[in-house]
């Protein structure tokens, strides 16, 4: 705990223009890994339900265009 601590201290000592870049950097690597678990759910056929959801809705006449919403 007590690097988290420090941690937490330095970041809070930090610049404006420091503390932006290190926020921008913490949303970038959150996209990257929530595109890779995405990517490796989808390989993995963990996400087939919400196609085959999309399909059912199709059929029946309730997909819901993305732009109308």
């Amino acid at each position: 705990m007590a690097n988290i601590t420090k941690l937490q201290e330095t970041i809070l000592a930090l610049s404006e223009t420091d503390y932006q870049q290190l926020r921008q950097w913490f949303n970038e690597l959150d996209r990257d890994e929530w595109d890779q678990q995405i990517e490796a759910d989808s390989n993995a056929g963990k996400l087939d339900f919400l196609m085959a959801e999309a399909l059912e809705a199709k059929e029946k006449g309730t997909l819901k265009n993305l732009e109308d919403l």
